[in-house]
């Protein structure tokens, strides 16, 4: 697996507010937040999700080796280190060990496994979230490479598109890696057994939690006199594919009549 190559100092030197990693990184004043982020990759993605933190209150480093990517105007609340990211040098120059979170944001799959495995391995920050760009490589970002969340754009849309479509089946949204928990969705069918029923009238699967019912654009916390009515969106968390299949049975709609 070969890094991209670093960013050298003549690109360095055409963004004079651009801090190198043979000098200081260039940081924003502290927010009132001990919330600290590290994004490797400022093209569209790393930039939309920077935005959204400082958003939000969080202190944002990025992190990018092509000073065309570079847009201060765009994240003025954000730290920028030009750097290549998958250099351990130059990363030591960032202060990855204050940071909370690393996002592997970059376009490259090879790159954002390599930063992923260093920010975890060398600095060990506690959280570690990459992009995936081609499903194909989806089954290497575990936690063998670093990764804590891995987050696959087609996987997500697919996902999304599945869950427009179906009433009474349950779509997996997204898996979460390091316990290998499933974030499930389910759109609840009128001839639904549990349809009209309280959440404290039932039991639900071992290894299984409701997370919340979305009904009417508005969220309604689960509790035991809560009632499921038709069209609820079920979201809810399961740790084992047992647990899932369970969940599938208990909300989705009736079995077939077997009657001849």
């Amino acid at each position: 697996m070969t890094a991209p190559e670093a960013a050298t100092p003549t690109a360095a030197a055409a963004i004079p507010e651009m801090a190198t990693a043979e000098t200081t990184v260039r940081r924003a004043p502290v927010r009132p937040s001990d919330r600290r982020v590290v994004i490797a990759g400022a093209g569209k993605v790393g930039r939309s999700i920077a935005g959204e933190l400082l958003e939000n209150g969080a202190e944002v480093l990025m992190i990018e080796r092509d000073p065309a990517k570079v847009r201060l105007d765009a994240l003025p609340g954000a730290s920028w280190l030009l750097a290549d990211a998958c250099e351990l040098a130059q990363l030591d120059a960032a202060g990855l060990n204050d940071y909370a979170v690393l996002v592997a944001a970059t376009g490259d799959d090879k790159v954002n496994l390599v930063v992923s495995l260093l920010a975890k391995t060398e600095f060990g920050i506690p959280r570690v979230v990459a992009r995936v760009n081609h499903p194909k490589n989806e089954w290497l970002f575990t936690d063998s490479w670093g990764v804590d969340v891995a987050v696959s754009a087609p996987r997500l849309l697919t996902a999304l598109v599945e869950e427009a479509v179906s009433v009474g089946d349950l779509v997996r949204l997204m898996r979460f890696r390091q316990s290998d928990a499933s974030l499930v969705e389910l759109t609840l069918a009128e001839d639904a057994p549990l349809t009209g029923r309280r959440l404290g009238e039932f039991e639900l699967p071992a290894d299984s939690a409701l997370v919340v019912i979305l009904r009417d654009g508005r969220a309604v916390i689960p509790s035991p006199d809560a009632t499921l009515e038709a069209g609820d969106e079920v979201l809810a968390v399961a740790t084992t594919l047992e647990a899932e299949e369970q969940l599938a049975v208990l909300l989705g709609p009736p079995p077939p009549d077997s009657g001849t």
